[in-house]
């Protein structure tokens, strides 16, 4: 059903690129119709080849194919906001009716320089975004203590275990008592790593510990952590609508992801189970989703990890994403309660940012500071 809701768009949005290129002097002057037209069922088979064959099978073609595929997706989505601010902005040619066809060849041109710049940033690794959080009732002796996130990394055909294994490098390198993983680790479709080695060599005093995002279910009928099991083998261990105490005063909780619960109309209430019954300590959540921020507020959660928006990934997409998801990406104040949403480590779909890279967070905890 998605796909079919990408082809359409991508259809949509490429038949609209291509009708306003045929009034771009440059463009109008030499190539024929029957030219466009063939470019243009080259790139829409391009795409849907990617979509349908690459994004489902395994094997080098597969990769090229959804490469290809999805950069286009991105490459049509930037072009034609381009060109249509061009198009308002001219009255789709009433006004400045004589330069409005080079104005719509200069929108197509930047449209593709964005495109390779949203490229270049998202092949960049991510950097490290760094936060210290008041965290009330926490405990002197674990004041300091280091945090570090990761969210929606999409290992998979296009970002794969050698992009993957060096993230963990980086995780590494913060030197993290608590190692945290937000949901979305892997892409969900073709094939799924059984083992990846560097997972093991990553080391937390405090444990390593994951929550389901809503790619871990792809598939499967329930959330499922059958996508889970390469982190499980290597020590993480998952929180499923429950919490742990990882030190006197200190407790984690973890919920499945809430978009999964709506969709698929799951029974019971994910956030009650995860805080029902703890110690009167201090609390941090771990949710994929970015929802029921206040109701963990309410219920004394000191910190709230997050990730799933990947802050809209490219511009302005994000305008569109926050609409149902408002706490889009960075850090939030909610009734005194701490929420950072990470604008994810990898990609999803084309591998594209624009404007800002990917992250990892870390969090330094802090005890309550007296008044």
């Amino acid at each position: 059903m998605f796909g079919t809701v990408l082809t359409v768009a991508y259809t949509a949005l490429l038949a609209y690129i291509l009708w306003r290129a045929t009034s771009v002097p440059l463009f109008s002057r030499r190539p024929s119709k029957k030219t466009f037209i063939v470019l243009g069922a080259g790139l829409w088979v391009t795409f849907v080849l990617g979509r349908f064959i690459g994004h489902d099978g395994t094997g080098p073609l597969a990769t090229m194919l959804e490469f290809f595929g999805m950069t286009l997706l991105g490459t049509v989505f930037l072009t034609s906001v381009v060109l249509f601010v061009v198009d308002l902005g001219t009255a789709f040619g009433r006004v400045l009716s004589k330069w409005a066809p080079t104005l719509r060849g200069w929108a197509i041109v930047t449209g593709l320089c964005l495109s390779v710049f949203a490229m270049i940033q998202g092949h960049r690794a991510p950097v490290v975004s760094s936060y210290e959080v008041s965290l009330p009732g926490l405990p002197a002796s674990l004041d300091g203590r280091v945090v570090v996130a990761l969210s929606d990394a999409h290992m998979g055909s296009q970002l794969g275990e050698q992009w993957f294994a060096a993230r963990l490098s980086q995780i590494q390198a913060l030197q993290p008592d608590l190692v945290v993983f937000l949901g979305d680790m892997f892409e969900g479709h073709g094939r799924s790593p059984q083992d990846i080695p560097a997972l093991r060599r990553l080391t937390a005093p405090l444990g390593k510990w994951y929550a389901n995002g809503n790619h871990e279910s792809h598939g499967h009928g329930e959330i499922s952590s059958i996508e889970g099991s390469p982190l499980e083998r290597a020590g993480f261990r998952r929180l499923a609508d429950e919490w742990t105490e990882l030190a006197p005063g200190l407790v984690l909780a973890g919920v499945n992801d809430l978009t999964n619960h709506e969709r698929r109309a799951l029974d019971g209430d994910p956030m009650a189970r995860a805080l029902v019954d703890r110690p009167a300590s201090a609390t941090v959540l771990l949710s994929h989703t970015p929802w029921q921020a206040d109701r963990a507020a309410r219920e004394g959660v000191g910190l709230m990890l997050s990730g799933h928006t990947h802050g809209g990934q490219i511009w302005p997409f994000g305008y569109l994403v926050s609409l149902a998801y408002p706490y889009l990406a960075g850090r939030y104040d909610i009734q005194g309660m701490t929420l950072i949403v990470s604008r994810g480590t990898g990609t999803w779909g084309p591998r594209m940012r624009l404007w800002h890279r990917g992250e990892i967070v870390k969090v330094v905890l802090r005890g309550k500071l007296s008044e």
